[in-house]
């Protein structure tokens, strides 16, 4: 068995793909059903393929995102391959690393469609779908306890009187996404706002505003992962993935214990040491942060978790120093999931390799040489560097 460190730089992201965010919601919003999760997954692909200047049967392995069947997904992609499974974003660019460091694989699709607003997909509610295995506040259904709007209100309102932020800094998440979702033509919301307008906004489950919540829509994302040396020589524009680590906290997950007590921020911590450790670099280092936000408060318990700033600290961080294309560190640049698509993590990746490359239009940071993203999922840590 391989080190874990052997994973470093092993592979780099040679393609990149997306379906027409802002066109999909005007159709689904318009009562058309373009497509289902499969059609979505399918175009992104062809754009993945396209980005990459590769051939179809260059592909070896296949990873597709929760929402589709793994053999399906290759049948109607014409895909036969040596290896593949399903797992959602940061656990398949994982996987794809460690199954081209290991020679299970060499060039890796991982495909994502989702139809979640055009199908009515519930994410709260009596009748919230995803099962208890996975959304762990269901267990609390009997006693009211059935959103993840509720749960992450909740642990808002602890975070807010225990470490002091205010709501105008919290407002500063939504603001600044919305600011970097204004300068993408991909993304749905991009009329900005202001500060005020947050704090007029009406709440959902208080303290949350509107503007806290992810949206829901319709579309596909896909990339294409190549072993660095392969994808040197038939890469466009390769994208090293320079580090990636996880952690889980699964004691006392069924409780919601992990994320009411701590945060997460142990399990970010100890991945935020594995993956900086791995690509030789420190928070210092990142010219951009990529932050799973289905809800505002992932940033700034992230941004305490991996050591951007002191415990506590994050509220004045995000007000004095800055979170945007504007001032200070630029987090979710393309407007994240609160305002450019909720892509469940898939688009923050596309994102990373798009400000690496430097094709990032008017969002575009200044010489950006390494990008990280984070998420904390249902108590799995993950974190990814992808660099030049």
């Amino acid at each position: 068995m391989k080190p874990v460190g052997m994973i470093a730089k092993a592979a780099s992201v040679i393609g990149i793909g997306q379906t027409d965010w802002p066109g999909d919601h005007a159709r689904v919003r318009a009562a058309q059903k373009p497509h289902d999760s499969y059609g979505y997954a399918a175009q992104a692909f062809v754009g993945a393929l396209a980005d990459a200047g590769i051939s179809r049967d260059q592909i070896d392995g296949l990873i597709v995102g929760p929402t589709t069947a793994y053999e399906r997904v290759g049948e109607l992609l014409g895909l036969d391959v040596r290896w593949g499974g399903q797992a959602d974003a940061m656990l398949g660019v994982m996987e794809a690393c460690m199954a081209i460091a290991s020679g299970q694989a060499e060039v890796v699709a991982l495909v994502y469609g989702n139809d979640q607003r055009s199908a009515l997909v519930n994410y709260g509610g009596a009748d919230a779908q995803g099962g208890g295995a996975f959304l762990s506040y269901v267990y609390h259904a009997p006693w009211g306890f059935t959103s993840q709007g509720a749960l992450y209100a909740l642990m808002a309102r602890r975070y807010m009187e225990e470490r002091g932020m205010s709501q105008a800094e919290l407002g500063e998440v939504a603001v600044a996404q919305r600011m970097a979702a204004a300068r993408n033509p991909a993304a749905l919301m991009r009329k900005p706002i202001t500060i005020d307008d947050y704090l007029a906004s009406p709440f959902i489950c208080e303290p949350l505003h509107i503007f806290d919540y992810c949206l829901i829509n319709d579309g596909g994302v896909a990339l294409i992962v190549a072993e660095a040396g392969k994808a040197e020589r038939i890469g466009r524009a390769p994208v090293p993935i320079h580090g990636i680590a996880r952690h889980d906290l699964n004691r006392g997950a069924t409780s919601l214990e992990p994320r009411l007590t701590d945060y997460y921020q142990p399990a970010q911590k100890t991945v935020g040491e594995a993956v900086f450790n791995m690509a030789s670099l420190g928070p210092q280092d990142m010219d951009a942060l990529q932050i799973y936000d289905s809800f505002s408060l992932h940033i700034p318990l992230a941004l305490e978790g991996y050591g951007y700033c002191k415990p506590g600290e994050a509220g004045k961080f995000m007000r004095e120093h800055g979170i945007s294309l504007a001032r200070g560190l630029p987090v979710n640049t393309g407007g994240g999931h609160l305002s450019e698509s909720y892509m469940q993590g898939w688009n923050h990746q596309i994102e990373a390799v798009r400000q690496v490359r430097g094709e990032a239009g008017e969002r575009q940071v200044p010489d950006c040489r390494h990008v990280h993203y984070s998420s904390d999922v249902a108590g799995k840590a993950v974190s990814i560097i992808y660099g030049r």
